[in-house]
């Protein structure tokens, strides 16, 4: 006797529409090993914004982020912040959606923007370090977390 496969019930896209698919959902999110590199490396096209309230901030952000929390985002807060760069933003993980609605935000006000997939709670989990207090911090010099296990 034949089980019916639960994986087939609805039959899979075509490779070219799961092209686009992937393709679109890699331009709206960065995982954390890209980021920390990216920010170990001092790429200047990315700035990675902390979404969540400044004493969150202040407990602990990932290092080079600014503070730029998603309820206080509008036309004067980001005024002075960089058109041509994307802008990724952050909260403390998937049980919250500040990452989501600062994004939004920023979008919204006609800025490119990724989302950091699982946020704080994922950058920790794979090994990479907090700063702490009002200062931004740095990741340039500092070596590297383990090698991306996927």
């Amino acid at each position: 006797m034949s089980t019916a496969s639960l994986v087939l019930a609805f039959p899979p896209a075509s490779a070219a529409q799961s092209l686009d698919y992937l393709a679109a959902k890699l331009s709206y999110y960065a995982d954390s090993y890209d980021v920390a590199e990216d920010l170990r490396n001092g790429v200047g096209g990315i700035v990675v914004i902390d979404t969540r309230a400044e004493t969150q901030y202040a407990a602990g952000h990932i290092p080079g982020a600014i503070s730029l929390p998603h309820r206080l985002m509008n036309e004067q807060s980001t005024a002075a912040l960089d058109r041509h760069k994307v802008y990724v933003t952050y909260c403390d993980g998937i049980g919250c959606n500040g990452s989501t609605k600062g994004a939004y935000q920023l979008a919204k006000l006609g800025f490119r923007v990724k989302e950091l997939i699982g946020g704080l709670d994922f950058w920790l989990r794979d090994g990479h370090p907090l700063a702490t207090g009002d200062e931004t911090g740095t990741l340039q010099g500092q070596s590297a977390a383990a090698q991306c296990g996927c």
